[in-house]
């Protein structure tokens, strides 16, 4: 069993990998939706790798990267909703199950936002799993994923346009800054969200 799976991973790498990647915008879809649902992929590398040689159209790399992976997320959110509470239920106890939860539901949007902007290694698919134990509705878990990945990559994307492909290493040594400026575009995204849910009566504000 093994074999094969090391057998599948490296015919992933040498035969799909490659003709995706020569897929361009549409393949930056793909190979998003397969790194956040199954088979990681240094997507960072790849973005940086396609803006570089296609700097007029970067945005359209960020935008179906970022959607393939707001897609393929709901792999890993799906087992979470599907029996992720005991699962987390055998490591702690139902206090601090509750706990969690409350503290999720209460900025469930930053919470899935925020891990989505971050660079490697951010266990990513961990909070994709507690947004599925916790419920989150899957709505709201996209377009958190949506924004925290363009954030990420077009952040990405204009790095490499003005240093080059080494933008990528930049990103990964200096990820306390990386945090600051995209936990300050998750909060003005968070704002515009509640905003329009509040003008849109789905919000009320307590008396």
């Amino acid at each position: 069993m093994t074999h094969f799976f090391q057998t599948l991973w490296l015919k992933w790498r040498l035969v799909f990998l490659p003709v995706l990647i020569k897929w361009g915008i549409l393949g930056a879809g793909v190979i998003a939706l397969l790194d956040s649902s199954t088979i990681p992929v240094p997507m960072d590398a790849l973005i940086a790798v396609w803006v570089w040689k296609d700097q007029e159209h970067f945005w359209a790399y960020c935008l179906m990267a970022s959607l393939g992976s707001a897609i393929g997320g709901l792999l890993p959110y799906g087992l979470g909703r599907a029996g992720g509470e005991l699962f987390i239920l055998k490591r702690v106890n139902r206090e601090h199950y509750e706990r969690m939860k409350l503290r999720f539901e209460k900025q469930e949007f930053l919470a899935m936002a925020i891990p989505s902007a971050l660079p490697p290694p951010t266990p990513w698919k961990a909070f994709v799993f507690a947004a599925g134990v916790f419920e989150m509705r899957v709505l709201p878990f996209m377009l958190a994923v949506f924004t925290g990945r363009l954030v990420r990559w077009l952040v990405l994307s204009l790095l490499v346009i003005k240093l080059g492909p080494g933008a990528v290493g930049i990103v990964e040594h200096h990820a306390l800054t990386t945090l600051m400026v995209v936990f300050g575009l998750a909060v003005i995204g968070f704002g515009i969200w509640w905003i329009r849910k509040r003008r849109s009566g789905e919000i009320q504000l307590e008396n």
